[in-house]
């Protein structure tokens, strides 16, 4: 009795249980995680290094996603496993730092959240155009 007893806690041991999904269960991607407070981000492991690259936190899954596959790809080639594969549009070339590809990642996930909350990116460095369109001369 004693070791059928203990052959089905072994058992048990063994078998992975699967998380309830919740209501508002997303799709998870490759490269992203979702912080306590609900800000989606994206970091990736250096190849042979112990060593990882912070991509950035984002408002949507998406747009960590995207920072996620920008880095990959750069790191890693063609050959990249992404989470939205028909949707890289980049060119491989010399190697990049690693403060190259969290620049060049940030920059795709900050325009992919700003699409996905349809609000207008803005320049913080650009000068604004303060005149009110009339050309008279005052």
């Amino acid at each position: 009795m004693r070791d059928s007893n203990m052959m089905m806690k072994k058992k048990n041991k063994n078998k992975r249980s699967s998380p309830t999904p919740s209501p508002d269960h997303q799709k998870r991607y490759r490269g992203v995680r979702m912080r306590k407070w609900g800000k989606w981000v994206a970091e990736i492991r250096e190849p042979n290094k112990r060593s990882r690259i912070w991509l950035g936190s984002y408002a949507t899954p998406i747009a960590a996603a995207r920072a996620y596959d920008t880095a990959v790809f750069y790191l890693r080639g063609p050959s990249a496993t992404l989470n939205f594969p028909n949707l890289l549009v980049a060119a491989v070339g010399e190697e990049m730092s690693a403060g190259e590809i969290r620049q060049k990642a940030a920059e795709v996930g900050a325009r992919v959240d700003a699409q996905e909350a349809g609000s207008v990116v803005v320049d913080l460095n650009e000068t604004p155009d303060l005149s009110d369109g009339d050309d008279d001369g005052r």
